[in-house]
């Protein structure tokens, strides 16, 4: 299965919905998961080469 992880788009919500981890055990268990550039980085823990690390892909 295809995920999709878009970037949030409201003035100052800066969560994310899946983080690195949740990434890697989807990828672990068969599923492509794809993540917008720029999501995540207002919550300050996902840079782009953590969720490289995370999807593997």
């Amino acid at each position: 299965m295809k995920i999709g992880i878009p970037k949030e788009i409201k003035t100052n919500e800066n969560r994310i919905a899946l983080v690195p981890a949740g990434a890697e055990a989807l990828v672990a268990a068969g599923h492509m998961v794809i993540v917008e550039a720029g999501a995540g980085l207002g919550a300050g823990s996902a840079t782009r080469n953590t969720w490289r690390q995370a999807r593997r892909l």
